[in-house]
């Protein structure tokens, strides 16, 4: 596997992953294919320095085959807040992720994270988790062309085939395979050596894309966060995914309110994982499956209760 430190590795017949150790909150992973005179961008980053240093490294290869088409995985920040620096591309991303992507604009978040200070434990994790990315200045620059379902993107000799895989971890997930490198970007489909995040659900959903990636012919899979993998990174994956999905629906049918579950949760290995506290989202999610479907926790709500089991 390649090697996870931060910058630019080749990991396939013209396919570069962008890392950004350590994987945890914000710090997310992109891609690029190249073909010919022109290349794909899978996903940008959460601010513009950030994406400005990534698209900085890339002009080795995108100074003759320049970024023609950018994929969004999916509407977090982390993987769409640098669009305005790729605007002279083509911008896909599926429908559910393109009508996702303005309810948080980054507006939003600086706001939040100007207010942390004042906001006692609540903000100190805030700041924990978001204090290393700036904000202010970003314009939400979104899709140009959607989809639903599959889409086949050919860039000079190569066909790049963007499936779509949520909701699950978000309402819009999409995975960017190219088959020709046996290669597979995930968006958020796959955190790493971290915490899966299930802001959506339904969790099934979430298990099936993994079993999807599992069936595709690759020997190399870039997650949206954490070291590039194998299929056995997937695997585990799901087998965290389908743990949390006992231990919750056992909790909720015995009368515990979806805190008190991620609290009585006993992770064992899987605890060891970076950001181990979003278990109170994601028992949250399935609680929400189990009783209130088109209901969602506001994600003030969702932050406190991960705020109170990471100290």
């Amino acid at each position: 596997m390649a090697p996870y430190e931060k910058g630019l590795v080749e990991v396939g017949d013209r396919c570069w992953a962008y890392l950004q150790p350590d994987g945890g909150w914000g710090w997310s992973n992109a891609g690029l294919i190249s073909a010919g005179d022109n290349s794909l961008l899978v996903d940008t980053l959460f601010d513009l320095r950030l994406t400005g240093e990534m698209l900085e490294q890339m002009k080795s290869i995108t100074g003759t085959a320049p970024i023609g088409t950018v994929v969004n995985t999916h509407a977090n920040g982390d993987h769409c807040y640098g669009n305005q620096l790729v605007s002279d591309a083509e911008i896909i991303s599926s429908v559910a992720c393109a009508e996702e992507m303005p309810r948080t604009p980054p507006a939003m978040l600086a706001g939040l994270m100007a207010a942390a200070p004042e906001m006692g434990p609540l903000g100190e994790y805030l700041q924990r988790c978001f204090g290393a990315f700036r904000f202010e200045g970003i314009e939400l620059t979104l899709p140009t062309r959607t989809f639903e379902g599959r889409l086949n993107v050919d860039i000079g000799d190569r066909t790049i085939e963007l499936i779509e895989v949520g909701p699950a971890h978000t309402e819009g997930d999409v995975i960017a395979h190219v088959p020709d490198a046996r290669t597979v970007f995930t968006g958020d489909i796959l955190f790493i050596e971290g915490t899966p995040l299930m802001w959506a659900g339904p969790l099934s959903n979430w298990v099936k894309a993994c079993d999807l990636i599992l069936d595709l012919d690759v020997d190399t899979i870039v997650p949206g966060h954490g070291p590039v993998t194998d299929k056995a990174g997937v695997r585990r994956v799901k087998e965290y995914l389908e743990f949390i999905g006992r231990e919750a629906t056992a909790r909720h049918e015995a009368g515990m309110s979806a805190a008190e579950a991620a609290r009585d949760i006993s992770l064992g290995e899987f605890g060891r994982w970076l950001d181990a506290e979003r278990v109170a989202v994601n028992v949250d999610s399935i609680y929400r499956e189990l009783d209130r479907p088109e209901e969602t926790t506001d994600v003030v709500t969702l932050f406190s209760m991960m705020a109170s089991l990471a100290v």
